[in-house]
């Protein structure tokens, strides 16, 4: 796994079912609160604008879209950006 994926840090756990199959899965992920996250920029969405392209633009890297969301507390990508004006918290990454 990616060391920038959002799911880098969390600890591998396995399920062994009452057949003696065994299931590994990610432990569950929690949002960090995003007003805590530390501030580098704000950015004002405009008209076409995508969260891949603000995080190519802020990040170098459209797959860390995730970050933007993790900062502004959206579950749902796209009402990040269907508001023309609103201005987004893009945190500093934390690794």
């Amino acid at each position: 796994m990616a060391t920038t994926s959002r799911y880098a840090n969390l600890p591998v756990l396995t399920h062994v079912g009452a057949d003696g199959r065994v299931v590994s899965y990610l432990s569950r992920r929690f949002l960090p609160p995003g007003s805590s996250m530390p501030l580098m920029v704000g950015v004002t969405v405009t008209q076409g604008d995508r969260l891949d392209l603000i995080a190519a633009r802020t990040f170098g890297d459209p797959e860390q879209f995730w970050r933007i969301c993790d900062a502004n507390h959206a579950l749902d990508p796209f009402e990040l950006t269907a508001t023309l004006g609103r201005v987004l918290r893009i945190a500093s990454p934390q690794f």
